[in-house]
């Protein structure tokens, strides 16, 4: 639980940290494009270099983006056995009873966790580089053309950050309870899966007790100071683009022709 990072924010004056929150995000969006544009496993490299020079600008450290990896590594590894075995080819390499390795089926498997791993370690990024309020807030301006139809921008803009703010909040306090249950003398190691996820139950059932009283304490704070949506709210800093959106925004841009153009007139088929 400790190594989860969604809804974490590393404080920095970094360059990523400068940008707009309303560039941050649509380039988040041109990245993720960005990722399924490529087709070859030597196109990733692009991809991989977008992240390493955006992980190198901020200033954050890799041990964030390793932590936001650790939770799914299970989930890359079955990811990577089903393509595996899953996917048919021409080339076997190996085949035993039911079982069947292809080279076909060896380069999908290794396509498609490369594009999990890059994804999960970009869209953090965003996080790590861009506090809530201003996560907050970049939502609602990107959300606002649609208030003439009556859409709730700014709510659910808040309801969003609320919810991503209060991540790391839950897994402190689940790592807290668990310490306290290991103290007097729970066992959450031993025993099948059955017995394990029984053994959970003294932490979940407080964690949500502990949810639902953090739910209904900070509602009543935003009553208490009288909250009631975006209407005729101001704001303390003013969201404004500069020359450093510009410029991330003309990177990403090259990066993004640079895969279309290439995976259209080179073929790295192998």
């Amino acid at each position: 639980m400790n190594d989860i990072t969604l809804g974490q924010f590393v404080a920095g004056n970094s360059a990523i940290h400068r940008l707009d929150p309303r560039t941050k995000l649509i380039l988040m969006i041109a990245y993720i494009v960005m990722t399924f544009l490529v087709k070859s496993m030597v196109m990733y490299l692009l991809p991989f270099a977008f992240v390493l020079l955006t992980l190198v600008l901020s200033k954050i450290s890799p041990s964030y983006i390793w932590k936001s990896l650790k939770p799914l590594r299970f989930l890359i590894v079955f990811m990577f056995v089903i393509n595996l075995f899953v996917i048919k080819g021409d080339t076997v390499l190996f085949e035993w009873w039911i079982l069947r390795i292809t080279k076909e089926g060896i380069v999908q498997a290794v396509f498609v966790t490369l594009r999990l791993v890059l994804l999960v370690s970009g869209t953090s990024l965003l996080t790590l580089t861009t506090s809530p309020i201003s996560l907050t807030d970049g939502i609602e301006k990107l959300l606002s053309p649609l208030k003439v139809v009556r859409f709730p921008a700014h709510e659910l803009a808040m309801m969003m950050t609320i919810a991503l703010r209060f991540i790391p909040t839950l897994m402190d306090e689940a790592v807290k309870i668990q310490k306290a249950q290991l103290a007097r003398g729970a066992d959450f190691e031993s025993g099948n899966i059955i017995k394990r996820a029984k053994a959970m139950i003294p932490v979940l059932i407080p964690l949500f007790v502990s949810a639902f009283r953090r739910a209904d304490e900070l509602a009543m704070a935003m009553e208490s100071r009288c909250y009631h949506g975006g209407d005729g709210r101001t704001r303390m800093r003013s969201l404004k683009l500069g020359w450093n959106d510009l410029a991330a925004t003309l990177i990403t841009g090259a990066f993004i022709t640079a895969i279309a153009l290439m995976e259209h007139f080179i073929d790295f088929s192998f």
